[in-house]
C-alpha cells in the first residue's frame, strides 16, 4: 500500500488562501477532465511527425517518431509538454458539459480546482479560459501526486470530499492520503478510458459529465 503524499509546501500556501466554508469540497482536476487534452497533445505531436506509441496512461516512453516509433527521452517528453501548454493553454476546448455540471453542483458543494502545472506554468492564462467557459472556481496548481494537497484541501471541513481525476496515479496517492474520499475517475477521451481498469479504490470511471454530476447530488440523498 502506498505511503500518504505529504503537501508540497508551495501548494499549502494556496490552500491557505482557499476560504473554508460548511459545504461538502470537489476537488477536481481540469486536463481531460474540465479541458481535453489529449486531442489537443495529439496534434501538437503530429505536427512534429510524432505520436503516442499507445493509448495508455504515461507520457515518458509513450511518445515517439511517427514514422520509426522510437521513443523520445524524459528530457524532450518534459520540454515538448511545456512548449505544449504555452501554444494550447489559452484555447483548450471545455468537455462538454463540464460547466452545466459543475454550475449546478456548486449550489451545495464547495469546489477547488487542483491542476498538475509545474511551477505554475501558465496558471494565469490557464484561470482566464476557465472563467470565460463559466467554470469561476479557485484553481490551486500542484506538482507530482496529488494525495497530500487533496488531504490538506480537506482538513477542517465537513465530509464528503470528492476527487475527480484522470491520473491512476493521483488516484492511488488520494487513496493513500485520504481513503474515505469518494473518488471518480473522469477520462474524456474514449480511447484511453478502454485502457484503464476499474481499480478497487475508485468509486465511478467515466468520461461523462452528467453522469458525473448525478453520481455526486446521489452522495448528498443519502442510502
Amino acid at each position: 500500500m502506498p505511503e500518504p503524499t505529504p503537501v508540497l509546501p508551495e501548494v499549502l500556501a494556496q490552500i491557505r488562501s482557499v476560504p473554508v466554508t460548511e459545504k461538502p469540497l470537489i476537488i477536481c482536476d481540469v486536463d481531460e477532465v474540465i479541458l481535453h487534452m489529449t486531442t489537443h497533445l495529439e496534434d501538437y505531436l503530429n505536427a512534429r511527425d510524432l505520436v503516442f506509441l499507445k493509448y495508455e496512461y504515461r507520457l515518458t516512453g509513450n511518445i515517439g517518431g511517427k514514422s520509426d516509433r522510437n521513443p523520445i527521452g524524459s528530457d524532450d517528453v518534459r520540454r515538448h509538454l511545456l512548449t505544449f501548454f504555452d501554444e494550447i493553454s489559452h484555447r483548450q476546448d471545455m468537455v462538454p458539459g463540464a460547466d452545466r455540471a459543475l454550475g449546478a453542483l456548486s449550489d451545495n458543494w464547495d469546489i477547488v480546482l487542483l491542476t498538475n502545472l509545474p511551477g505554475g506554468h501558465n496558471k494565469p492564462v490557464r484561470e482566464k479560459l476557465l472563467a470565460g467557459k463559466g467554470i469561476p472556481y479557485p484553481v490551486l496548481t500542484n506538482s507530482g501526486p496529488k494525495g497530500g494537497a487533496v488531504a490538506a484541501l480537506a482538513a477542517g471541513r465537513p465530509g464528503p470530499v470528492v476527487f475527480i481525476d484522470d491520473s491512476p496515479t493521483n488516484h492511488v496517492s488520494v487513496s493513500a492520503s485520504l481513503p474515505a474520499s469518494v473518488q471518480i475517475q473522469f477520462i474524456a477521451d474514449d480511447r484511453f478510458r478502454q485502457s484503464v481498469e476499474k481499480e478497487s479504490h475508485i468509486d465511478l470511471l467515466t468520461g461523462d459529465w452528467q453522469e458525473t454530476a448525478a453520481f455526486i447530488s446521489d452522495i448528498l440523498q443519502g442510502p
